[in-house]
């Protein structure tokens, strides 16, 4: 199964702080790790919303666009990464990790959420 990993953002990403080189290190080295086991798809770091950002809604027909920037941070979306994994179980094995080199790194505030990816046939997916 493939799994879709949002890493939520802060103040410090919504405020353009770099990661420090310690963090920068530790994630490289686990995406190389992560992407010769064939367990890393994809990852994306997302800029801060003042760089561009919008969200479009349509309620009863009616459609509404606001633009960022976003003032709660909390409810953002900082990254992303595509995993391969053979269970919900191993998905949060392999966030655990990710959570391990951002401890290590000095960093203790990080929220991950972990969805199921959907295949063509799944949940009333059209096959592509």
């Amino acid at each position: 199964m493939r799994f879709l990993m949002m890493v939520k953002a802060n103040d410090d990403y919504e405020a353009c702080k770099p990661p420090s080189a310690a963090l920068m290190e530790g994630m490289g080295r686990l995406t190389v790790e992560m992407t010769q086991a064939g367990k890393l798809l994809s990852a994306e770091g997302l800029l801060p919303t003042r760089y561009g950002a919008a969200r479009v809604k349509s309620v009863g027909g009616k459609r509404a666009v606001v633009d960022g920037p976003f003032a709660e941070a909390k409810e953002l979306i900082g990254g992303f990464a595509i995993m391969q994994a053979a269970s919900l179980d191993e998905a949060k094995a392999l966030v655990q990790r990710m959570i391990d080199v951002h401890e290590e790194a000095g960093v203790f505030d990080v929220d991950v959420e972990i969805r199921a990816l959907a295949d063509p046939g799944q949940c009333g997916g059209a096959p592509q």
